[in-house]
């Protein structure tokens, strides 16, 4: 039994294997195509790194019997933002290509509408893929947040720092780690940053025009996070922990 177990285990373990070779392929395309620096590249292989032992830990934590169609979706996106992570880290260097950072990132947003529904649609849904989905999203915010602060300001990295930082205070606060109730508006807010900051990125509107969209954005997360963080605290001060 335990060797049918093993066994089963290899196979989603060989797909991260797969897209870790994939995300190396389209750094060597992106470093070819603009020339890309040092930092660059490490940055590029660091996120594949992590990721493919991030992946795996939680492969061997859930032991799924295969690695299922949506998480496949999900790991295209995170080889996305592997190549979106390269051009911002090597844009410190010079300024990346803006067609093809907003290209590649333009896609990675589209795509998270399409994973959920592959596994809604495929039965497939499991708290892997959606944590899977939820730390691609983050940590896409959070790159974006870096490119845009480099021309609105080191303000804009609150908005991709917020997530984690709400993490870290749940290692301090337990009562931060309880479930929270389903939510259309957080989903939008969620969705919000990332199409706001990709405008920004673009670089298409005027100056005063994209830093008060992005204040915008700042404003409405903020709220979602209060919102969220006042009904945890409430929740916990009555004991409660279950979705209203």
């Amino acid at each position: 039994m335990a060797l049918n177990n093993t066994y089963d285990l290899r196979l989603p373990q060989q797909e991260t294997m797969v897209g870790a070779g994939v995300q190396l392929l389209v750094l060597a395309l992106l470093g070819s195509a603009i020339g890309m620096g040092p930092a660059g590249w490490l940055t590029g292989l660091v996120f594949a790194i992590a990721t493919w032992a991030v992946l795996n830990r939680a492969l061997r934590r859930s032991r799924p019997r295969s690695f299922g169609p949506a998480n496949r979706v999900t790991l295209g996106r995170a080889i996305l933002v592997g190549g979106v992570t390269a051009l911002v880290a090597d844009s410190f260097r010079s300024s990346p290509p803006v067609t093809l950072l907003v290209g590649l990132t333009a896609v990675a947003l589209i795509l998270d509408g399409v994973d959920g529904k592959v596994a809604r649609r495929t039965g497939t849904s499991s708290a892997l893929g959606a944590r899977f989905d939820m730390e691609v999203d983050s940590f896409l915010v959070l790159v974006l947040s870096v490119y845009v602060s480099m021309s609105l300001g080191p303000w804009v990295m609150l908005i991709g720092t917020m997530r984690y930082a709400f993490v870290a205070a749940s290692w301090v606060l337990p009562w931060l780690n309880a479930p929270l109730f389903p939510s259309m508006a957080r989903k939008t807010v969620a969705a919000l940053q990332g199409i706001v900051l990709l405008v920004a990125a673009a670089g298409l509107l005027p100056y005063e025009v994209m830093a008060g969209a992005v204040l915008v954005a700042l404003a409405v997360l903020v709220w979602s996070f209060g919102r969220d963080i006042g009904w945890l605290w409430r929740s916990g001060a009555r004991g409660e922990h279950a979705f209203e």
